[in-house]
């Protein structure tokens, strides 16, 4: 019987060991939430067949709609959110593996960076559009945002990105705009909020 249990063990932690996901929602979240759901905001075929493109636009580099056009889970519903038992962590890493999601540095040509912490981080493994705006973990809403490494770690893109996402998030619960605007414009262009997102309060603009 026991050497029957240290199979079954085994067997188990094969399937669900590092880098991989049971697919389940995590226990104390919102029932509501499918942790699989994914609607992205444009049909791609994914791993993509050529090389993915950032682009620029104000600066800041975008990625590739070919290759990240931006997904969100139509579960994460603004009610759904608000719920004081919701966080990130329900869906992080819950439909696609913290190992899988490093396939997108080489859709995109990017070096993964050896050293990735800390102050020196550079690179991020982004959510177009983020969680807390009801995004997908999945790899159609994943790229790789790096840079610029010469500046200081709060003026690299995806730290300031990172505001952007909190005002939003902030601007869909104070009644501002629809949490579907907020999903289809962070994806086309998140640079058109950072000027209001940087000016705004840290009290007012944190995360929930």
């Amino acid at each position: 019987m026991r050497l029957a249990l240290c199979v079954f063990q085994g067997l188990l932690l094969s399937a669900i060991g590092l880098g991989q996901t049971t697919g389940m929602l995590p226990a104390g979240c919102p029932t509501e939430i499918d942790v699989k759901s994914d609607k992205p905001l444009n049909t791609v075929s994914l791993p993509p067949s050529k090389k993915c493109k950032t682009r620029k636009k104000n600066g800041f580099l975008l990625p590739d709609p070919a290759c990240t056009p931006g997904a969100i889970n139509d579960t994460l519903t603004l009610p759904v959110m608000e719920k004081p038992n919701f966080k990130t962590d329900c869906v992080r890493d819950q439909a696609t593996s913290s190992e899988k999601k490093h396939d997108t540095y080489a859709w995109y040509k990017i070096t993964k960076p050896t050293i990735n912490t800390g102050k020196n981080q550079v690179c991020e493994l982004d959510h177009l559009v983020s969680l807390e705006l009801g995004g997908t973990d999945t790899l159609d809403n994943i790229w790789p945002q790096c840079g610029p490494s010469k500046t200081v770690l709060n003026a690299r893109f995806f730290k300031r990105k990172d505001a952007v996402e909190n005002f939003l998030a902030g601007e869909v619960r104070n009644g501002k705009i629809t949490l579907a605007e907020a999903q289809k414009r962070i994806a086309d262009d998140w640079t058109q909020f950072l000027d209001e997102a940087e000016a705004c309060p840290k009290d007012d603009c944190s995360s929930p």
